[in-house]
């Protein structure tokens, strides 16, 4: 129960970087494509937090937090999650008019994989 509070704040990261992300793509990127980024936006988190669970319960292990407070240095490692999705939101502000759905895929991934990290930091997995 003692670390909710920075895998939570590493979601909350992520997630910001990711919501500037798409509108940086949808302004940016391909202008008939904004409401396929969109839908990517809001539904790779959710199917990668819904999907990766179920393959960890059926290999028998449970999600794991990636922010330890016993070793702070994965906090430092778990700060890559924002940073790249940060840069991939500037990405389309110097390269404009191309298709980045990719990128918000992956970066999609990243902030599933932080969400349930926070949940998993909220049940008490250790």
């Amino acid at each position: 129960m003692r670390s909710v509070g920075p895998n939570l704040l590493l979601a909350i990261t992520t997630g910001t970087a990711y919501a500037l992300q798409v509108l940086t793509t949808s302004v940016y990127g391909r202008t008939d494509q904004t409401l396929k980024y969109v839908l990517l936006a809001l539904l790779v988190p959710a199917l990668f937090v819904v999907m990766n669970g179920w393959l960890l319960k059926r290999m028998g292990r449970a999600p794991l937090p990636l922010v330890h407070i016993d070793t702070p240095g994965t906090a430092m490692w778990a700060l890559v999650f924002p940073l790249l999705t940060l840069i991939g939101a500037a990405i389309p502000v110097f390269v404009p008019g191309y298709d980045y759905g990719l990128l918000i895929v992956i970066a999609g991934v990243w902030v599933g994989l932080t969400v349930q990290s926070a949940l998993a930091a909220r049940r008490g997995a250790p």
